[in-house]
């Protein structure tokens, strides 16, 4: 397996097994790579994790942040390129489904097709998803935050530690809310999608407009929860990656 390039945009946590598919991870909007940390530790070794770091976050915090969905798939493409010569697939939740969407599209017209796209938390791209929380003061952007979940109230009630990261929040909400899609030919793999069923920036209709973007088989599995509904349930979803992609099955019974 040809290791990952020295990028910023990537971080590997754990080793896998040779030939093993490569999974490109994609945060959700304020989220950052180590969020993934307990997911790659479920795949591994039998799938190789690559989970995306996006500017203005952790080591990356100086650096110029990207307030545009399709420049960031833009900028992401290019960077896995080279990385996609072997079986590789691509998960996002959030504002990440989105992006790992681009950046499949924009992968496939290199001539790397994935061998499936999994989608968390995010209504098709079809689908319209007005907002303007990124235009709202510093309060209701936390009310927000605090309203989905997933940051914790130790760092909501930190004025310093909300300083630091309220600024790449919000240019994820400006990239967020200003995306619109633009069209593009139906990816050939498969796309698998989790939601959970109290989540009130999607529900079932929203996200089963995935099935249009592909000509492939198209899944939709509901857990219990909200818009981060899949910490608890994190195990079932690694396991249903695990055993939605062919390799890995192979694979699996070989050790």
């Amino acid at each position: 397996m040809t290791p990952p390039p020295a990028t910023p945009w990537l971080r590997r946590f754990h080793p896998a097994h040779p030939g093993a598919l490569r999974l490109f991870c994609f945060p959700h909007a304020g989220g950052n790579a180590s969020y993934y940390y307990p997911l790659s530790a479920l795949l591994a070794p039998r799938i190789e994790m690559l989970a995306v770091q996006y500017p203005g976050r952790q080591e990356r915090f100086n650096e110029p942040r990207i307030e545009s969905l399709t420049e960031m798939a833009d900028v992401i493409a290019g960077e896995l390129d080279g990385l996609t010569g072997e079986p590789f697939a691509l998960f996002g939740h959030s504002m990440g489904a989105t992006v790992a969407f681009e950046v499949a599209c924009r992968l496939r017209a290199q001539g790397a097709e994935a061998t499936a796209l999994f989608v968390s938390g995010r209504r098709a791209p079809s689908v319209p998803a007005p907002g303007s929380v990124h235009l709202a003061t510093d309060e209701k952007l936390i009310a927000d935050m605090e309203y989905l979940g997933g940051t914790s109230t130790q760092m909501l009630e930190n004025p310093d530690l909300l300083d630091a990261i309220l600024p790449a929040v919000r240019s994820d909400y400006v990239a967020t809310e200003t995306y619109r899609y633009q069209g593009a030919p139906r990816l050939d793999c498969p796309i698998t999608a989790f939601i959970g069923d109290v989540d009130p920036r999607v529900d079932v209709p929203m996200a089963e407009a995935w099935a249009d973007h592909t000509t492939d088989d198209f899944r939709l599995h509901v857990f219990s929860g909200g818009h981060f509904y899949l910490v608890p349930h994190l195990e079932a979803i690694a396991e249903t990656m695990s055993l939605s992609v062919p390799d890995v099955q192979t694979l699996s019974t070989q050790n």
